[in-house]
């Protein structure tokens, strides 16, 4: 297999979907890229080829996914400013501001916090996920600000990663949404699968999806909005930003998923979301170790404003 590949594994959490619409998914392509995929020979399930699309996986299937190298998707080391919380051997902890993005994609190749660190770790992160995602553990969307841990070696790579399998990586969220929900506090246990008719969304769905929960608690109540707390249990992609949208109270200022088709009256760039409290064990150590991120200035004036303006 050539050397310049991107291989990426994922481990089947629960068993129903099509191979084809899993590697889409995982890999945040398109299923006919998936397809394409398939039939060279490049996507494997348990160590052996599978090029049926229509392949039904199972719970516990391991899937390994060779891409192949995308020019523009390079990363490269860029010095750029990051805020380091926290850094030793194994791992760093960082902050990351609102608008940058996790990892280059299509769209995005450069500029993003896998080009600073690489610059930052002199190229030191784990190579668990590739050239294109070094040392990325787990990652928080675009206009989500906050923190998130960065593995510098395979070891700690695997280990932290086992720590969110289990659930037991602790992610909490400060957000802004609109109106109050019912109950002060809850636990929303609905699936999240790719949106049926727009592929840049998630949706709630039992079609293709994954075991998604939220825990939530309301801090405070304006008129028309509220401020909560957001406990992950898993971690799909959009998770936050969908169950808040399903329930009727959608992240203010979210793009995708606020029904106030673009009126924005905090002119804030993305939705109101901070990832403000993270918590692991070390890899090494074995310690627990949690960190928390204070509030961000749009997070803080958003607030201001509501508490001056809207109550």
């Amino acid at each position: 297999m050539n050397n310049e590949f991107e291989n990426v594994q994922f481990c089947v959490a629960e068993s129903g979907a099509r191979l084809d619409v899993f590697v889409a998914s995982q890999c945040e392509i398109t299923r006919n890229n998936a397809q394409k995929l398939l039939e060279k020979g490049l996507v494997m399930v348990d160590g052996k080829a599978v090029s049926k699309k229509s392949f039904i996986i199972c719970q516990g299937q391991n899937i390994s996914v060779s891409l192949p190298p995308v020019e523009m998707c390079s990363a490269q080391p860029q010095k750029i400013d990051i805020e380091v919380v926290y850094e030793d051997d194994d791992l760093l902890v960082v902050n990351k501001p609102q608008g940058m993005v996790v990892h280059p994609a299509p769209g995005n190749p450069d500029k993003t916090l896998v080009n600073a660190l690489m610059y930052y770790c002199d190229g030191r992160l784990s190579s668990i996920n590739g050239v294109v995602r070094p040392g990325i553990v787990h990652r928080i969307d675009k206009d989500t600000s906050g923190l998130l841990v960065v593995a510098k070696n395979d070891e700690a790579h695997n280990i932290l990663a086992q720590q969110i399998k289990e659930h037991s990586f602790k992610r909490v969220y400060n957000a802004v949404v609109i109106g109050a929900f019912k109950e002060s506090e809850g636990r929303i246990e609905l699936p999240i699968g790719r949106h049926p008719v727009n592929r840049k969304k998630m949706a709630v769905t039992q079609t293709n999806s994954k075991y998604a929960v939220t825990n939530y608690k309301t801090l405070e109540i304006f008129r028309g909005y509220s401020l909560c707390e957001f406990r992950l249990e898993t971690g799909r992609t959009h998770q936050i930003r969908v169950h808040a949208s399903h329930l009727g109270h959608p992240v203010v200022a979210d793009p995708l998923y606020s029904p106030l088709e673009g009126k924005n009256p905090f002119n804030l760039v993305g939705q109101c979301l901070h990832a403000r409290t993270l918590g692991i064990v070390h890899p090494r150590t074995q310690e627990y170790m949690e960190f928390t991120s204070p509030l961000p200035t749009h997070f803080e004036a958003t607030l201001e404003k509501l508490r001056k303006n809207y109550i």
